[in-house]
């Protein structure tokens, strides 16, 4: 009787192990696991040069964004610029130039810093171009689409200029659509309420 206990408890052991084992040959290898990984835990290449740690941005919300420079959304880049500027002691706006989208993003790393500083004037901090999308996804995109997922939003980056609200603890807050502008007076009655969503967070 003990050893047929023995011998079902073994079994059962090896079935168990098979599944595991076959679970994790499933996973998709180009995924990460993020466990008790937050956003502070990254640091991306600059777009110029040097290091972006998001630890250093601890006690602001934080909104990350993937940009382009030949979208119709390029022009978005003021409208970011102004917002950096107007709340820059509660904010802090990171770009990410990403050539996922329309192959709007094609230039090098030095092209793109040079048209955003001959074209729009930004000064805030802008990492080097990433994959936000497919098969060579950034590690932070991965985890940004994860939060977002934790929070409702499944697959939310359709374009290029789309948003994602982090709060003072580097904790996700929402995500704002790549066609809406956060600027005040907004004409469309969607951006504007974005927009109001906006102020909410940071006042």
């Amino acid at each position: 009787m003990m050893y047929l206990r023995k011998k079902n408890q073994m079994k059962k052991i090896i079935i168990a192990s098979g599944a595991l084992l076959l679970f994790s040959f499933m996973l998709p290898h180009n995924k990460q696991v993020f466990i008790d990984k937050t956003l502070y835990d990254f640091k991306v290449p600059g777009l110029i040069g040097g290091t972006i740690d998001f630890s250093k941005f601890q006690g602001k919300k934080i909104l990350i964004v993937n940009t382009a420079s030949k979208c119709g959304n390029t022009p978005q880049y003021d409208d970011l610029e102004k917002l950096y500027e107007k709340y820059k002691t509660k904010l802090v706006i990171v770009g990410f130039p990403a050539n996922n989208f329309g192959g709007q993003e094609p230039g090098s790393n030095g092209e793109i810093a040079e048209f955003c500083k001959k074209n729009y004037g930004v000064t805030f901090p802008m990492a080097e171009k990433v994959s936000v999308a497919g098969s060579d996804i950034a590690p932070i995109y991965q985890y940004i689409l994860a939060e977002a997922q934790k929070h409702g939003f499944n697959n939310p980056i359709e374009w290029n200029f789309t948003k994602f609200l982090f709060d003072e603890n580097g904790k996700f807050l929402t995500v704002f659509n790549n066609r809406t502008r956060l600027i005040p007076d907004n004409p469309d009655p969607k951006g504007r309420k974005s927009y109001e969503e906006l102020l909410k967070y940071l006042n």
